[in-house]
């Protein structure tokens, strides 16, 4: 019997940890609805397909997506029915350009991006249908807290959770058309900053900022793949992605109208 149990101890070892870490995923987590903006064509085929983070709804037409070729973006806005924007124009512009900027490099992986005038296969269109604002005062403190360790225990790889307070969250739908207007895939995707995951910026749009790009590498997979982008090992970065992290130009110029 003794044996049997020593047996289990190190699967035990390994269980706890990430029991441990999913725990804290969840606890300092901030929510975000799948409000229906109404600028899809259709929601009747959408299904419930969820992260580890993100809650989402997504219908794919997966032979019709692989088959594209081309794509074309057209820019973000914001369209909250029922609710007011949070931020300023210039803070919607930032949050609506990091959308559309990681979705330019994401679906750069295997579509050509063409640009606004001409004629793709799929149009993608993104909407942010709800936005709660970062709490400066609180990510302020959590930056403190971080140098705090950094000073007590130097070179000392602890992760210091932000302050769970004043978490921003983010919700979007978006929808890929192809030529004729038809629906061929679309996503309801929301999720709210973690305590443990998302840095924090001291800004009112941080949190919102981090996950447009988190939203923008969700969507632009489900069309690279033609099938949900949860539920699966990560994926290591695509080149394009690469090229857009460390500020080189993009593949395709039509990305250039988003920044690097």
């Amino acid at each position: 019997m003794a044996a049997s149990s020593e047996a289990c101890r190190p699967v035990q070892l390994v269980i706890w940890p990430a029991v441990v870490v999913l725990g804290m995923l969840a606890a300092g987590c901030a929510s975000a609805p799948l409000d229906q903006a109404g600028s899809l064509r259709s929601y009747d085929n959408l299904q419930p397909s969820n992260g580890l983070l993100t809650r989402s709804r997504i219908a794919v037409s997966r032979d019709d997506v692989l088959a594209a070729r081309t794509v074309r973006i057209v820019p973000t806005a914001f369209q909250m029915p029922g609710e007011r924007a949070p931020f300023t124009p210039a803070q919607q512009s930032l949050v609506a350009n990091a959308v559309d900027r990681t979705l330019c490099a994401g679906l750069s992986a295997r579509f050509e991006v063409v640009g606004p005038s001409e004629p793709a296969d799929l149009t993608v269109h993104a909407v942010v249908t709800h936005a709660a604002p970062t709490d400066p005062v609180a990510a302020g403190l959590s930056k403190g807290a971080s140098v705090a360790k950094t000073v007590l225990l130097p070179g000392v790889p602890v992760p210091v959770p932000r302050i769970p307070i004043g978490l921003g969250s983010l919700s979007l739908e978006a929808e890929a058309r192809d030529l004729q207007g038809n629906q061929k895939a679309a996503m309801i995707w929301g999720r709210g900053a973690n305590a443990l995951v998302n840095s924090g910026r001291v800004a009112q749009e941080g949190d919102a900022y981090d996950l447009a790009g988190a939203f923008g590498d969700d969507f632009s997979k489900l069309l690279v793949t033609g099938a949900t982008p949860f539920g699966t090992l990560p994926s290591s970065p695509s080149a394009e992605t690469l090229r857009a992290l460390f500020g080189r130009a993009p593949k395709y110029s039509a990305c250039a109208a988003f920044g690097t």
